[in-house]
């Protein structure tokens, strides 16, 4: 193993850079060592995206895939053989005029104090640059090919504001579609990078919180030389999207030990593929990735999609370290447990498998051995088969926003009997799990108002939810009760309520059966999926 210097592309030229520490972020680099200030640190924490940039790595035939990232957690390490681009980008590409998306934003009264205002940039551009590159122009009002106003929210959705508010940034992401194009350096970047040999990435630095201790980062690009990383540093730190391990560094100042190993250079951990009746996600694959491979199969999980957090946490973090990490409040587990996944774990040449639901012992403690990690998690397909497959979260905000309560339903009727049940929650306990004396009331039974009833009285078995910040102890049980009597009303076998009638953004259908209009207040409609399915915003 030889080390090697980091180098990406920047400013219009590679960059290389020594002598850094694993975790030292891309936002403190370009503050203080680039001295690029016009990305803005906030929360720290990839909440606010006052830190929003976009790093494009390479795909086959050279092109460059372009994603926001949160800089404040990204690592500067993992940016090794990618592009970087920041707000003084999209300035330059300006040619010494305003870029579109800038231009846009001052006509249409988009900023006010300015501060979240180079996030908001970052993440309109990258929008404008998908579409851009399709050849799609127009004013933004009505041009096929143009993203919705609801897309445009959705872009937007990890960018807060507290000044303007969204109606004229959202203006301004129609209009910015109406300048003459500009683009940033993509073509460039991508040659730049060709250049780049793209061998494992090692390096030793002195540690930056022990004296006299140094510090190893491993960024292998192969499963197998992952696996002989792993067992030869079975304590080693597995980094992946560092969407967790990042507050970990920034607000908690912890220490990450002598050696990180970064995952994310493993193609194979990327791959999602269909083989022998079952959807195998690898576990490195992005949450965006993961999830749509979820919703397109499954369009009712479409909303549980967009509002997982929001598109730069999608974009960093992984599904393999959401299942891993383990938290009673994450999204995903309770979808994949609902669907009867099953995850596949590694050590060195070795594979075991076991059901998602087995794998998690306590609050934070799972079934993970020394040296072992999350190769790929298993859907079968059969799972989404029936209909009757719902996801529903309750939190506080309703975009990017953490679960109280995240509840996934499916049951398997035998004419109007519950002949299966599958009802996952979480946030109800130290972990995510199935509620069994619930689900027990259930089947066997008429799918009928009463055996609702007396699965909702089951629940109080199954959990005794806490009080936290997010909801007390009796709102949890409250609103499972109320998702278990709203799945009945979707799925009932007789008159089961339609997604608009179950939409709080929705009004009424038209009288004269158009379909249900947007809510004047907010101006958000039913979103769609890839898969051509409305679910309910």
């Amino acid at each position: 193993m030889t080390a090697r210097a980091i180098q990406f592309f920047h400013r219009g030229r590679l960059v290389e850079v020594n002598d850094v520490a694993p975790t030292r972020t891309v936002l403190q680099w370009l503050r203080e060592d680039a001295h690029c200030t016009g990305t803005k640190e906030g929360c720290a924490e990839g909440d606010c995206g006052a830190c929003t940039v976009i790093v494009g790595e390479p795909r086959r035939g050279g092109k460059l895939a372009l994603q926001t990232v949160n800089a404040c957690i990204r690592f500067l390490p993992t940016l090794h053989g990618k592009a970087l681009f920041t707000v003084e980008d999209v300035t330059a590409a300006g040619e010494g005029a305003l870029h579109p998306v800038q231009q846009a934003l001052v006509d249409c009264h988009g900023s006010q104090c300015g501060f979240c205002t180079p996030g908001f940039v970052m993440s309109l551009t990258a929008c404008y640059e998908r579409h851009a590159g399709r050849g799609t122009r127009g004013n933004g009002r009505g041009k096929r090919g143009l993203p919705t106003r609801q897309q445009l929210a959705d872009e937007i959705a990890g960018n807060l504001c507290r000044c303007t508010g969204y109606r004229p940034i959202l203006d301004a992401g129609q209009r910015m579609f109406g300048y003459p194009v500009k683009r940033l350096p993509v073509e460039a970047a991508g040659a730049a990078l060709r250049e780049v040999r793209r061998g494992a990435l090692h390096f030793s630095t002195a540690s930056a919180t022990v004296p006299g201790r140094t510090d190893r980062y491993h960024a292998p690009r192969t499963l197998k030389e992952l696996a002989r990383l792993r067992a030869a540093h079975p304590q080693a730190r597995l980094l992946a999207g560092a969407t967790d391990i990042g507050l970990w560094v920034n607000k908690q100042f912890r220490d990450l030990g002598e050696v990180v190993v970064y995952v994310g250079e493993v193609a194979e951990l990327k791959r999602i593929a269909v083989h022998d009746g079952v959807l195998s996600i690898g576990a490195g694959a992005s949450l965006e990735d993961a999830w749509r491979a979820l919703a397109e199969r499954a369009p009712v999980l479409t909303e549980a999609w967009l509002r997982f957090a929001s598109p730069p946490i999608r974009h960093m973090g992984t599904m393999g370290g959401n299942v891993a990490n383990g938290s009673p409040i994450g999204d995903s587990a309770p979808v994949l447990i609902a669907l009867d996944a099953h995850i596949v774990l590694r050590k060195g040449a070795d594979t075991r498998r076991m059901p998602l639901a087995d794998f998690y012992v306590d609050y934070m403690v799972n079934r993970l051995e020394a040296g072992e990690f999350v190769q790929a998690i298993e859907v079968p397909l059969a799972a989404f088969d029936g209909g009757t497959l719902r996801a529903y979260k309750i939190s506080k905000r309703f975009d990017s926003d953490i679960s109280a309560v995240f509840g996934t339903f499916r049951i398997r009727l035998d004419g109007e009997r519950v002949a299966d049940a599958r009802l996952v929650f979480g946030g109800m306990a130290t972990i995510v799990k199935r509620a069994a004396a619930t689900e027990r009331a259930m089947v066997g039974q008429h799918w009928d108002q009463a055996t609702v009833q007396r699965a909702a009285e089951a629940l109080a078995s199954d959990f005794k939810p806490l009080t936290d910040l997010r909801a007390s102890a009796r709102y949890r049980l409250i609103a499972a009760r109320g998702l278990l009597q709203r799945y009945w009303l979707e799925t009932r076998p007789r008159d089961a309520l339609p997604p608009h009638a179950v939409s709080v953004w929705a009004r009424e259908t038209d009288p004269r059966g158009g379909p249900a209009a947007a809510s004047p207040s907010t101006g958000r409609r039913q979103r769609t999926g890839k898969a051509g399915s409305a679910a309910s915003a």
